[in-house]
């Protein structure tokens, strides 16, 4: 009996002190909510950085074809049989290399015979002077009539004529014989012929081939009227400076992302936009020697390239540059985060424009002075509290550390 009650009373203990264990459990929530509401949250730190202004390179980039700096196109002066091609297609010619030679036998008699007339026409006019000088001075004894005088007067004007005439045929018998040989008129690299031995040609109609001077190449390109107005408006403001315009330079790029080792001069710049594509057309001339070996010159730019130019010379006056990780791109554009004086940060939209290295470039929204922040972004809220840190301060902190990590292996 005495070992029931001693059991049941143990058993009532177990019970109410773990039902005292709850009650006080059940007290510490409230405790700990009013402990955490009485210790405030430190502000995140995030690194910042002073806006500043600087004068930077303004180099926008457009799309260009190459051209031959000359393009002479090779006709025959003369309507003959083709004889004989005389180059080798494919292949540089100088100036007075033979291209081809025209059947010269029915131009060869032309100009003989067109001296013969120049003969005849010189005998006559001998014969015409020799009249003339008989009769005149027998005019004054009335040996001979005025009518005779006049006449062997307007003999010898006309021997003369029909000298001059006889001179200037043998001219084009001349030409026309001395044109049957085609010679190159500049030095370049020829093209493949259209016309072969046996083919009737016809004087300044047919097109035989083309030479190309290559060195130096033209570089064509465009400009879009929206770059022409912002551009002027930035050099009226003072906001851009630039040299004389022909001294603007060109790079080119290109299609595999190498760079041309030379440099070219902008020498032609468009006076009317284009009512096809509204763009206003320019022209650098960039050098291109032969890089390849005597029997095969070629240089390195080849006529109808398409490459990218990237204009130099241009001066962007009080820039403003910021690192690109402080900038955010969203649905509605390009924003940063402004700590303000007193360590508030406000969400600023920005408008970037451009990258300059791994920086972008800010054309309006920010001001020399202000700080923005770098590094810490995912620990800020818009309006929230932060401890600034300028990233100079930061680097040296860095590199403190490594250099202790460094003196000290373990």
């Amino acid at each position: 009996m005495d070992d029931g009650n001693s059991t049941i009373m143990n058993i009532t203990m177990k019970i109410t002190g773990a039902l005292l264990a709850c009650l006080a459990t059940a007290g510490l929530p409230g405790c700990n909510k009013t402990a955490a509401s009485t210790a405030a949250h430190p502000p995140p730190e995030v690194t910042v950085m002073t806006v500043t202004t600087q004068d930077i390179p303004d180099e926008p980039e457009f799309i260009g074809q190459t051209e031959a700096s000359r393009i002479v196109e090779i006709r025959s002066q003369v309507t003959g049989i083709v004889k004989r091609r005389c180059y080798l297609e494919g292949r540089q010619v100088k100036k007075g290399d033979r291209l081809y030679q025209i059947d010269p036998v029915p131009f060869q008699a032309a100009m003989l015979s067109a001296k013969g007339e120049v003969a005849k026409a010189e005998a006559r006019l001998v014969q015409a002077k020799q009249n003339l000088d008989r009769v005149s001075p027998l005019l004054a004894d009335q040996a001979v009539s005025q009518k005779d005088v006049d006449d062997a007067t307007a003999e010898r004007l006309a021997s003369e004529a029909a000298l001059d005439e006889a001179n200037a045929n043998l001219v084009k018998a001349q030409f026309d014989y001395d044109n049957t040989l085609i010679t190159a008129p500049i030095d370049g690299m020829i093209d493949r012929t259209s016309v072969h031995e046996g083919r009737l040609v016809t004087a300044q109609t047919d097109l035989l081939t083309t030479i190309y001077q290559l060195n130096p190449m033209y570089v064509y390109g465009n400009v879009p009227e929206s770059y022409l107005l912002r551009r002027r408006r930035q050099l009226a403001a003072n906001e851009v400076q630039r040299p004389d315009i022909y001294k603007l330079k060109g790079v080119i790029t290109f299609e595999d992302g190498t760079t041309y080792p030379r440099e070219g001069t902008l020498d032609y710049a468009g006076v009317v936009l284009s009512s096809q594509t509204g763009a206003l057309q320019g022209r650098f001339v960039f050098p291109n020697p032969v890089i390849t070996g005597p029997t095969d010159p070629a240089g390195m730019l080849i006529p109808g390239q398409f490459v990218r130019v990237r204009l130099k010379g241009y001066t962007k006056v009080n820039a403003i540059l910021v690192p690109q990780r402080a900038v955010q791109q969203g649905t509605n554009g390009s924003t940063v985060n402004v700590v303000g004086a007193n360590d508030k940060v406000e969400v600023r939209d920005v408008q970037a424009t451009s990258w300059q290295g791994d920086q972008w470039v800010i054309e309006s929204g920010l001001h020399a002075g202000e700080r923005i922040v770098v590094d810490g972004l995912q620990r800020i809220v818009p309006g929230g509290l932060v401890k600034p840190v300028p990233v100079a301060a930061t680097v040296a902190s860095q590199s403190d550390r490594a250099v202790r990590s460094t003196a000290d292996p373990k």
